[in-house]
């Protein structure tokens, strides 16, 4: 209930922010002044600022986010020798990634799972699960933190949030061009919009939605290759093959919330047309990468 509705919050905060901001903007209308014609301009002001705006401002509150729907405690002082090892290895990993010093965290969980965010390279989260840390050796739990580095070093959380949001345009204003058309054409409103607009106006935005979001699954599957093979430049391949070796045995399913989904090192599987929106290649897949280099 309570990631419930933290998530309801933020939302309802992020639209009025960006409600705000199209005011400022003076976009307060995507018809033209007669009522009739779409104002091209104002709609993709409109798009963008929705678009790009929501997955930026997501992008800027994700570890704030992270913390509050995983529970996850960050370490300031250690308070055993696992968390200092934690602080040590990841400082290590950071230096040879050319990174400043991620926040290390650590939280509750039964699955054996980790994941990196933040908004920009100098200043991100890296946390693993309590199971993680209970179901692997030091060299696995080492090859998952390099892992994590490597995304933070790769940029993945900026670049995702930059396609997610070039792709929520895209879908914004097609659905609400779809929509006008719609409503002009098939139910012949000669003035302002009638009610088909609205429902055509959602209805396309999940269908395009859905099928928009293939792209984004796709690029988050490819960073997963990529991280791969970082951390096994910054741990060893040994190592790094090891740990997603552990991860592919392991029976419990992952429990990162939805929202936080790609940025965990293991995610839920599934064949067919699933592999479509599926955030994580099949460990098989990963394993097998690393292992040709």
């Amino acid at each position: 209930m309570k990631r419930v509705i933290l998530f309801i919050a933020t939302n309802l905060a992020v639209i009025l922010v960006l409600s705000i901001v199209l005011s400022l903007l003076g976009v307060d209308r995507i018809l033209d002044d007669q009522g009739v014609g779409l104002d091209m301009k104002n709609l993709l002001i409109f798009a963008a600022v929705f678009g790009m705006g929501g997955s930026f401002i997501s992008l800027a509150m994700s570890k704030w986010i992270a913390k509050r729907m995983t529970g996850a405690k960050v370490i300031t002082s250690p308070r055993n020798q696992m968390e200092g090892w934690l602080l040590q290895t990841v400082q290590r990993q950071a230096q040879q990634a050319g990174i400043q010093m991620p926040e290390v965290a650590v939280y509750e969980a039964p699955d054996p799972n980790a994941f990196a965010t933040g908004m920009r390279r100098n200043a991100a989260l890296v946390a693993v699960s309590t199971g993680l840390l209970r179901a692997m050796n030091q060299d696995e739990v080492e090859a998952v933190l390099a892992h994590e580095v490597s995304h933070v070093a790769n940029g993945d959380m900026v670049t995702l949030a930059l396609i997610q949001g070039v792709v929520n345009t895209f879908v914004i204003a097609a659905s609400r061009v779809v929509g006008h058309l719609v409503d002009r054409v098939v139910f012949k409103t000669e003035e302002g919009h009638g009610p088909a607009f609205f429902i055509t106006s959602i209805v396309a935005q999940i269908v395009f939605g859905i099928l928009a979001s293939t792209i984004v699954f796709y690029f988050s599957r490819q960073r997963e290759f990529r991280a791969d093979a970082g951390g096994a430049r910054l741990a060893g391949r040994e190592k790094m093959a090891s740990a997603l070796e552990a991860l592919r045995r392991s029976v419990t399913q992952p429990h990162l919330p939805d929202q936080m989904a790609a940025f965990g090192i293991s995610g839920k599987g599934g064949g067919g047309i699933k592999r479509l929106f599926m955030t994580h290649p099949p460990l098989e897949e990963r394993i097998a990468a690393l292992r040709r280099g």
